[in-house]
């Protein structure tokens, strides 16, 4: 399955233990992974100016991924979707790579369930979603 973690959740599964980083892990080696330098742009600058983190540490945690992900060029939208712009980023990102659905914490994004054939779920709903779609 192509799937693809909003930024909330690749920052959340490389700064703590528990859900995030469970989930990129298991979607590391069981998925394809879709992400777009949009959202590694956003990794990079909220790692380094909110959370405090080197640029060599960003970098380091970027080759890493860098070496499991797919790219894609985020689609252009109609129209736009979300109150947040760069939420249309993401929902690009998924219509241009394929994506079955976009894992993420943002409540606006939460807010609108699908978009197109493209599921958006909670982190916490990723186990229970991947298990409905393999029956």
């Amino acid at each position: 399955m192509r799937v693809v973690l909003d930024t909330n959740v690749l920052i959340a599964a490389f700064i703590t233990q528990g859900v995030c980083s469970d989930l990129l892990e298991h979607c590391l080696r069981h998925h394809t992974l879709i992400v777009s330098e949009f959202i590694l742009a956003e990794f990079r600058r909220h790692l380094v100016r909110k959370f405090k983190y080197s640029p060599g540490e960003v970098n380091e945690a970027l080759e890493l991924l860098m070496l499991k992900v797919k790219m894609a060029v985020p689609a252009e939208l109609e129209n736009p979707v979300c109150r947040d712009p760069d939420d249309d980023f993401i929902l690009g990102t998924a219509l241009a790579g394929s994506a079955a659905c976009i894992v993420t914490g943002d409540k606006d994004l939460l807010s609108l369930k699908k978009y197109k054939e493209i599921d958006i779920i909670s982190p916490a709903q990723f186990g229970e979603y991947e298990a409905r779609r393999q029956r």
